[in-house]
């Protein structure tokens, strides 16, 4: 009897099936002595949509909500069907005894193979491949330790409830709020939440009153120093007063009053986990967290350079332990060998920040694996997210960064100045970086004006006099709240449990796809739509607090601590109340971005959308579809007043011209073919020339027409 594998990808197909020894290659499977390797195309099966339960839901009506069916029902997805039935025949065969899943190792991977399990209605035997690596190694040990596939059971319902509670909540609402004001309206237990943290900022910025303020800083010949209230704030918001303390402090003296030296410790940060690599992406390349999903899946599945990407742990398990040395030798290689070299030649001692067996759930943090790096292989962008997660890796076993801190107090004329200063003493882990490694952080400083450190600073000490060379009063103005970026936003989603580090980068592209908010350079707005959409939804379902109690319930049942009936229950019941308190809603919706122009097939003004390709002009009415690109188009037709190039338009009657300065239009018949009225006067010039020649300028005028317009 042979053993069936399923793999998620193709990809990953291929790779099993080489170190496994199936080498007969067919179009949907591969073939050995001992293993058949398959593979699905991501989700080969999903839950049924409402039509599939009744053909009225087609029409999507708001009094046929809420849509709650008594028994989920499942359904093979019609763009994929095509390998589910090759799956499914390979299933079948009487010579498969046995099914190793092998698809990714998390609840996402685990749900789209039990579905293909339940649709087929396997009943033989089945186990699950657990690995973090696709390297060669890695799939060798995990096939020599293969895991029962009852073990998963309850990551499985765990999926399957997070499945089931997105349809209900994400479908009703979405239909109830696209019917209730006739728009497309996007709604879900995931996104909604996280709009609403980007609205609540944005309410922050808007209503915020900016104040104008000013600081004193004084030369004191050696250093400088700076002036702070009692309360420790160093701005003056009133200006007389400002100007009077000023005043007051010119050419004073004063004494030194505390000197203290301190030696700060800092540990070399945590290894990566998703979320916090998307993050530092984000701040050092400007990369979306999607596009550093992608380029990871491609440094793990490709290049086999890393572990397993989707991961919310930040450690290691004991028994790497041993295989710390290989890996590092694998990346002893190019920039990283000077750094990486010396720590083979000494023993490894990883303390509990890098190995913490209670820390590490389905997977640990994100490291090198142990196949050898050929840089020159990589593209710009793997190579700078290699970059970051090897360096990272390397300095876990750097010891602490040591610091001198120096904190100074002087007193003049009564009030107290501050100055700050710093000596490295052991750079550490920070020499992994060049000694000057950003440590960025997502929110802006409250006070930015306070002393910084890092100056350097004379030897000081208690009870020095010391002269004011010099006052300075230097203008600023208080600062409204930062808009999100993406990295601050992934922290903040993290924070409030929404989502998991595999969904955090979709649930961020749907809401730019669904045009409820967009990116500004580095930030996330909120559109015109986002704006009404979030006042639009229940209360309950703007704020992240109900999603992340939901995600802590997934969680506990993935644990074997909850269970899915009262969790499912609870989400129809909730479903209950959204849909009415839509249904019941006396708000407005009010399109955001309708166009000038209209359409052409019903007259009803178009609705501007943005796509990666540029502007599409679309036409909001159900029963129509008619869209067409929303660019200016240029003719070559020129204005006959500012002699401008003239816009070509789309109407009623078919297309025009008009010119964007002055506002002529000129129709253009379907059939016609027009010639420049500049070009016909050129040609009348060239012609009467030659008339004293004795040419019949008629003729040729009349000729040399007819050649142009064919």
């Amino acid at each position: 009897m042979k053993v069936l594998v399923l793999a998620e990808k193709p990809s990953v197909a291929k790779e099993i099936a080489r170190v496994m020894g199936s080498r007969d290659k067919h179009k949907s499977h591969y073939e050995g002595p001992k293993y058949v390797v398959t593979w699905a195309l991501g989700h080969l099966v999903g839950l049924a949509e409402p039509e599939d339960y009744d053909k009225k839901y087609q029409t999507w009506a708001l009094e046929d909500l809420p849509i709650l069916p008594d028994n989920t029902r499942l359904k093979v997805l019609r763009e994929t069907s095509h390998q589910f039935k090759a799956v499914q025949h390979l299933m079948k065969r009487q010579d498969i005894g046995e099914m190793i899943i092998a698809t990714d190792a998390a609840r996402e991977g685990e749900l789209l193979a039990r579905w293909i399990l339940k649709m087929v209605k396997w009943n033989k035997p089945f186990k699950r491949l657990w690995i973090s690596s696709q390297t060669d190694r890695a799939i060798k040990e995990g096939f020599a330790s293969l895991k029962p596939g009852n073990q998963f059971d309850r990551l499985y319902e765990s999926a399957r409830c997070r499945a089931e509670a997105d349809w209900m909540v994400g479908l009703n609402v979405t239909r109830a709020l696209t019917c209730k004001f006739n728009a497309q309206l996007s709604a879900g237990r995931v996104q909604t939440p996280t709009l609403g943290m980007i609205m609540d900022r944005e309410k922050e910025i808007t209503s915020f009153r900016s104040q104008e303020y000013e600081t004193l800083q004084v030369d004191l010949g050696s250093f400088e120093a700076s002036w702070r209230a009692a309360g420790g704030d160093a701005r003056i918001f009133d200006k007389e007063q400002a100007a009077k303390l000023k005043q007051k402090l010119d050419g004073r003296s004063g004494t030194i009053i505390s000197v203290k030296k301190s030696e700060k410790t800092e540990p070399h940060p945590l290894a990566y986990d998703l979320t916090e690599l998307q993050r530092d992406a984000n701040r050092r390349f400007g990369f979306s967290a999607k596009q550093t999903s992608n380029v990871l899946q491609r440094l793990y599945e490709q290049h086999k350079l890393v572990t397993y990407p989707r991961t919310d742990s930040r450690y290691l398990t004991s028994d790497m332990t041993s295989t710390l040395k290989e890996r590092l030798a694998s990346i002893a290689v190019g920039p990283y060998a000077s750094l990486a070299r010396p720590l083979l030649r000494k023993n490894l001692n990883p303390g509990k920040r890098v190995v913490d067996d209670s820390k590490v759930t389905d997977h640990h943090a994100i490291i090198p694996t142990e196949q050898t790096v050929l840089l020159n292989q990589l593209s710009a962008d793997e190579r700078k997210l290699y970059d970051l997660i090897v360096r990272r890796f390397i300095s876990l076993f750097y010891p602490p960064a040591r610091y001198d801190n120096v904190a100074v107090t002087v007193e003049i004329e009564g009030e107290r100045f501050y100055a700050k200063g710093t000596t490295v003493k052991d750079s550490g882990w920070r020499e992994v970086y060049g000694g000057d490694y950003e440590d960025e952080s997502d929110e802006e400083n409250d006070d930015p004006h306070a002393s910084a450190s890092g100056k350097l600073l004379p030897e000081l000490s208690e009870g020095e006099k010391v002269k004011v060379a010099r006052c300075v009063l230097r203008q600023g103005r208080t600062q409204p709240p930062k808009r999100y970026t993406e990295a601050a936003l992934l922290a903040q989603m993290e924070k409030h449990g929404l989502g998991t580090p595999a969904t955090r980068a979709d649930i961020i592209e749907k809401l730019v796809s669904s045009d409820t908010i967009e990116r500004q350079g580095s930030s996330l707005h909120p559109t015109g739509k986002g704006k009404q959409l979030i006042e639009l939804v229940a209360p309950e379902l703007r704020t992240p607090q109900l999603t992340a109690r939901w995600e802590a319930e997934l969680e506990k049942i993935a644990k074997g601590q909850g269970k899915p009936e009262p969790f499912l229950k609870g989400i129809r019941e909730m479903t209950v109340k959204l849909v009415t308190e839509v249904k019941g809603s006396d708000a407005e919706y009010k399109p955001h971005n309708l166009s000038h122009s209209h359409c052409p097939d019903c007259g009803t003004r178009l609705l501007e959308k943005k796509t990666k390709r540029g502007k599409l002009l679309v036409c909001p009415s159900e029963d129509c579809g008619y869209k067409r690109s929303g660019e200016k188009r240029l003719s070559n037709r020129r204005c006959p007043q500012c002699h401008k190039k003239m816009e070509l338009k789309e109407g009623k009657a078919g297309m025009f011209v008009q010119c964007l300065g002055c506002g002529i239009t000129e129709t253009l018949k379907k059939d016609a073919k027009h010639v420049n009225k500049r070009e016909e006067r050129k040609l009348v010039q060239q012609y009467s020339k030659q008339e004293s020649i004795g040419s019949n300028l008629g003729e040729l005028l009349k000729a040399a027409l007819e050649q142009k317009k064919e």
